[in-house]
């Protein structure tokens, strides 16, 4: 009975709230309660995806149901997609199609798993996680304090605890990865020949020993006469890899690959053999991005130990080992990774969408660009205002996926970034053939575009620079220089390819060398599409500085500096430009929390003037950044937003 009244209560307050031209506090509370970003879903029960979270995978290979098949439990420490989730295995297959992701609660940091002759043991630093399946990780077993492994290293970021009868003597020791950054320092350390002058990063491993039940510290482990570590993120993992009845050990690092360190001692007295790194007849093993987990298990039952791994952009993969012997070294296959039922649409880790048809078919498509420096095409399948979409399709030139990466020092952050790209994108006409080719920015800061023939894609180039007299910039921590009929700015920052002074010819619209928000005239340079230098034509009202996430920096009117940072905190903005308001004006849409408004609200050629509203919904859909475009799906001639966010996922918001 007080359940009816309360509803009842509940829906007179709204139909007064409705009716009372003195309800504008209710009213505006329901409208900010419509405005806000929901995820994207495949609707498409007909097709399937990689398994995956958002950014940053930390797998918990298991039989978490008690069904007598491996499960999937992923830990995501991430915004937006925080959370510990459970991917069923429904076919009980070694391979199959998981459910798709149930939340069970919060991520869990720095967690590991480690399949002992006990069980499954799940520990945090310092501590067993009692009884996982049942409490996951509300109640915790402290073994050791953590803060002690920690004295003398300046900066841990991977903290990595796992449990396994390290000595053969019948009970559990602990075995601890601890990464130290100090000597890498961060950002921008390269000499004028781009070498990094800065250390590398380490990863040691260190050994608690069970003793009567107290864990005593050994140090750390050595291989080959001397101390292991590995390039950071060392993950450890004991097993018998080479089935000789003694315990190996493999390490993962900060980047992508994985390293062998055979145990050429016996069972109880371990000496290790200095580490390889796993590879098979196709070289190298090595995961698709960085920033992996591995987990040792036999995940298919066959008296083999595997690895399954996470990687950065929220998937996990597979590396069989195949039981064979190369060099006494044991052959895995290369990673291959999980499939799901599909369910969120996703495309890596900071997706970069924009909204086009690109297929000409009459609705409204996706181009995007990740963190792995990919682009793809996610094609619109029909459905209105809830899209039916195919899984995203890599986009080639000459056979193969387009990639950017930074390699050893394209980012200014440091060869630790080696694989990442961060593409970011606008579609358009850029050479005035009738087709859509791509412009886009990256990790590198060089504007370039990918020419679109109207069958193939070809491979990127340059966007031209016609500077006459005047000398080429780029950014003054950049270690290297543009040629002088490039574009080279900020790094991670969208190229608003856009006909901006309507003239017929494309320009673009973005942030210079140091920041500011700035028109590149087009022009036609002997029959070739080209650009002018930048002009800083854009100016915010009241406040006119801004970081990277959108905080304002000064209460002054002047040129807009949509970033006013340096080096590695530089860029980082992507933009949207529309009318978002229906007043004749072209608006920005800007990364922040989640996407903030700028609005325009004085037009000249040589003066645009933006004012700051701040972001469309209080949802935090970002932990660096998101990336916005604008959609009309229902097609209702009202500008939506749909937001690439950091875990890779698509939000939708629609007012």
């Amino acid at each position: 009975m007080k359940k009816i009244l309360f509803i009842a209560s509940i829906l007179s307050f709204c139909i007064l709230s409705f009716c009372s031209e003195k309800s504008s506090d209710a009213e505006s509370k329901t409208e900010a309660q419509n405005k806000d970003f929901e995820i994207v879903k495949y609707n498409n029960p007909k097709t399937t995806s990689f398994l995956g979270v958002g950014l940053w995978a930390w797998p918990l290979p298991m039989d978490y149901d008690g069904d007598g098949d491996m499960d999937m439990l992923v830990s995501c420490p991430d915004k937006p997609f925080n959370g510990l989730y459970f991917f069923e295995n429904t076919t009980g297959e070694d391979f199959p199609d998981f459910a798709p992701p149930v939340r069970l609660g919060d991520a869990i940091k720095n967690v590991q798993i480690s399949h002992t002759e006990e069980g499954i043991k799940v520990n945090v630093p310092g501590a067993e996680l009692v009884d996982f399946k049942e409490k996951l990780g509300s109640e915790e077993h402290v073994l050791f304090n953590a803060e002690e492994l920690k004295k003398g290293f300046e900066k841990v970021r991977f903290n990595q605890w796992k449990m396994v009868d390290y000595d053969g003597d019948d009970d559990l020791d602990v075995i601890v990865g601890i990464d130290d950054w100090a000597d890498y320092g961060w950002d921008n350390a390269f000499n004028e020949q781009g070498v990094w002058v800065n250390g590398p990063l380490h990863g040691f491993v260190f050994l608690l020993e069970n003793v009567e039940g107290k864990y005593l510290n050994r140090g750390r482990l050595e291989a080959g006469g001397k101390m292991i570590d590995v390039y950071g993120a060392p993950s450890p993992n004991f097993a018998d890899y080479d089935g000789d009845g003694d315990l190996d050990l493999i390490c993962g690092e900060f980047l992508d690959r994985m390293t062998y360190f055979e145990n050429t001692g016996t069972r109880e007295n371990p000496r290790y053999k200095e580490g390889v790194f796993l590879k098979n007849e196709t070289g190298l093993i090595r995961m698709d991005l960085e920033m992996i987990i591995p987990v040792a298990v036999d995940w298919d039952q066959d008296g083999h130990v595997d690895l399954v791994v996470g990687d950065e952009d929220g998937r996990v993969a597979l590396i069989k080992n195949t039981g064979s012997l190369k060099d006494n070294v044991p052959q895995f296959d290369s990673p291959k990774y999980f499939r799901q039922q599909s369910d969120n649409l996703k495309f890596g880790a900071l997706a970069t969408p924009v909204s086009v048809d690109w297929d000409n078919d009459g609705d409204e498509d996706i181009i995007t660009g990740n963190s792995a420096g990919y682009f793809a095409f996610i094609e619109n399948l029909g459905g209105g205002d809830k899209p039916s979409w195919e899984e995203p399709k890599l986009l080639e030139a000459d056979g193969k996926p387009i990639r950017i990466q930074a390699d050893e020092n394209g980012s200014i952050q440091g060869p630790a970034e080696a694989k990442w790209g961060y593409t970011t994108l606008s579609v358009a006409d850029w050479d005035g053939d009738g087709n859509k080719d791509i412009v886009f920015n990256s990790i590198w800061g060089k504007i370039e575009w990918i020419r679109n023939t109207g069958s193939v894609l070809e491979a990127p180039q340059p966007i031209k620079v016609n500077r006459g007299k005047e000398t080429a910039t780029n950014p003054e921590w950049n270690w290297w220089n543009s040629a002088q009929d490039e574009l080279v700015t900020q790094w991670r920052t969208t190229p608003v390819a856009i006909d901006w002074d309507s003239d017929g010819v494309m320009d673009l619209v973005m942030l210079d060398h140091e920041g500011y928000l700035s028109f590149f005239k087009g022009v036609n340079d002997n029959g070739q599409q080209a650009i002018l230098p930048g002009k800083r034509i854009f100016y915010g009202e009241g406040t006119s500085v801004f970081t990277n996430k959108d905080k304002a920096e000064n209460d002054e009117s002047g040129p807009l500096r949509l970033n006013n940072a340096e080096a590695g905190g530089s860029g980082r903005r992507k933009i949207a430009v529309v009318d978002w308001d229906n007043d004749g004006d072209l608006d920005l849409l800007v990364n922040s929390v989640n996407v903030s408004l700028f609005e325009n609200i004085s037009q000249e050629p040589e003066k645009v003037v933006f004012i700051h509203k701040g972001p469309l919904s209080e949802k935090v859909l970002a932990g660096h950044t998101t990336s916005p475009t604008v959609v009309d799906w229902n097609k209702d001639g009202e500008w939506e937003v749909l937001a690439g966010a950091e875990d890779g996922h698509f939000y939708h918001f629609q007012r």
